[in-house]
């Protein structure tokens, strides 16, 4: 049965204003026509500010992965050595993702939950002096952790030659980052979680020093050229098939991004985070990660008293409410909840009203209404401030 009534609340995909959804029933146009470039040379100038950059933002028909594996293709070659921060699913993609170009990898494993300090990249790059290049992820989406790549970014350009590429699938759109500012040299990302669209586009952006890189580089690749894509760019098109009603939907993205104000958007973000945060405690419910390293667009919440899975269940079942599991050893150990994008206070106070009928179910020990008094207590204190 197709449930209108679910209430999407995973770390992506994310829901779709309804104004997007319209947006993407458009008429069809032809790709290589000056409609669509027109269409391209109003999207791509606005994008920028989101990325905290000024070199393009370049547009590739994939999902975040493809935008990973472009950032390893076209600024490595084989043998190369490089360091990965592993600290959950995505940081272990990135290093797959090296290893399959062959790549020699240096690991920063760290424990699930956990930030990467700027000193342990510091090290690594002591210990492989080496290393071309250093690989982040700003959002760890398998742990709700936010690793503060800017200021690792500002530290390996004080110490290293080496470039900095980020992995900000889960989190450009709905956290404040300075590509430039902080000397990041790549930083891509997904249209499915904060971006407030479906899956299929992908977000590339790159520093004039990865450019040289990139340039030099002799290493084969065609799909995933980055080269192609900007010498495109500079004619309103992609050198490939766009997904053309994305790109519709993303222009009423924008304007949705615009009109709210970029600085409330990020805004909006850091305060669900702390509404539900706030709730959790509230209600006795153990949060993976600390305050300082927690992100803004989703949550880990690890129970001892009951089955994550077992409370992703009866959450969908009774309620319709989607939330993720954990991955690989953490499945059954955590569940997440995703707040980014096309969300708002509105929706946490419901969830969080929801998770207190659960957690009844599952005779997790708390005060009725305690969830929801902390979440707008959160709330109110905001708006008190003026915010």
């Amino acid at each position: 049965m197709n449930r209108e009534w679910d209430l999407l609340h995973t770390p992506g995909p994310t829901p779709i204003p309804p104004s997007v959804d319209r947006a993407m029933i458009q008429p069809m146009i032809g790709h290589r026509g000056q409609k669509c470039k027109d269409l391209i040379n109003r999207i791509t100038p606005r994008v920028k500010s989101i990325f905290g950059t000024s070199q393009d933002v370049l547009l590739l028909t994939g999902s975040g992965t493809s935008a990973l594996e472009a950032a390893v293709v076209n600024t490595t070659k084989p043998g190369d050595e490089v360091i990965a921060v592993v600290a959950g699913s995505f940081g272990a993609r990135f290093a797959q993702i090296c290893e399959s170009y062959e790549l020699k990898v240096h690991r920063i494993e760290l424990e699930w939950g956990n930030a990467v300090q700027v000193s342990q990249v510091e090290e690594a790059l002591k210990a492989h002096p080496e290393t071309k290049a250093v690989f982040l992820t700003h959002c760890e989406t398998s742990t709700g952790v936010m690793h503060p790549v800017e200021e690792v970014a500002k530290s390996v350009n004080k110490i290293s030659d080496a470039l900095v590429l980020v992995d900000g699938v889960s989190s450009i759109g709905g956290a404040r980052i300075e590509m430039d500012q902080s000397g990041i040299d790549l930083l891509v990302t997904g249209s499915q979680k904060a971006m407030m669209l479906p899956a299929g586009l992908a977000f590339a952006a790159v520093s004039d020093r990865a450019w040289e890189v990139i340039n030099d580089n002799d290493r084969p690749r065609f799909y995933l050229d980055l080269r192609s894509y900007k010498k495109k760019l500079g004619d309103g098109q992609t050198p490939f098939t766009p997904a053309l009603s994305l790109l519709f939907g993303l222009e009423e993205v924008l304007n949705l991004i615009e009109e709210e104000g970029l600085d409330d958007v990020f805004e909006r973000h850091q305060l669900m985070k702390n509404m539900t945060r706030e709730a959790c405690k509230a209600l006795n419910l153990p949060l993976l990660v600390d305050d300082e390293s927690a992100s803004t667009t989703v949550t880990s919440i690890q129970p001892t008293t009951f089955n994550a899975e077992q409370f992703r269940k009866l959450a969908n079942e009774e309620f319709g409410l989607m939330v993720a599991g954990g991955q690989n050893h953490m499945k059954g150990e955590i569940f997440r909840i995703g707040h980014m994008g096309y969300c708002r206070p509105a929706n946490v106070l419901q969830y969080v009203s929801i998770l207190e009928v659960i957690l009844k179910r599952l005779n997790h020990d708390f005060k009725p209404g305690a969830g929801v008094v902390a979440a707008q207590e959160v709330y109110l204190n905001h708006t008190r401030e003026g915010k």
